[in-house]
């Protein structure tokens, strides 16, 4: 067991949500056997929400995009963008862009990985294990 000489608690400031916690000689010891050198900028807290992927303090919402006002090139109405329209490009409003646009399956459509499509197997939903493995044998 490692012993705690040279450590004491430390009283730190989250750069997330500002506020105070306490950096433990235990996990400092833990630090150091790891081979980090650098103290922890994060509280516990701020630190499992960012390992979830979620970000729970300090999260200012991203600014609106700024729109401009321009002519739909194909019908003629007023629109808004959000960029700037250049005289030599043609800008559409959002009905004539997807008009224009070429017909794409959506992404949920049609067959995916790892789903069952009817024409794949029976109609019991693939619960039974033969079915299921009858539909790999097929690929």
């Amino acid at each position: 067991m490692m012993s705690n000489e040279g450590y004491r608690d430390q009283v730190l400031v989250c750069r997330d949500c500002g506020s105070e916690f306490t950096f433990t000689t235990g996990e400092q010891e833990f630090f150091a056997s790891k081979g980090l050198t650098n103290s922890p900028s994060r509280c516990p807290n701020c630190r499992a929400a960012r390992r979830n992927g979620q970000q729970q303090y300090n999260s200012a919402p991203r600014a609106p995009r700024e729109q401009h006002e321009a002519i739909c090139a194909q019908c003629g109405q007023p629109t808004t963008v959000p960029f700037v329209p250049r005289e030599n490009r043609p800008v559409y409003c959002s009905d004539c862009f997807q008009s224009m646009r070429p017909s794409q399956p959506r992404r949920d459509e049609g067959r995916g990985y790892g789903s069952y499509n009817d024409s794949y197997g029976s109609s019991s939903g693939g619960n039974d294990r033969r079915d299921r493995r009858e539909r790999y044998d097929r690929w």
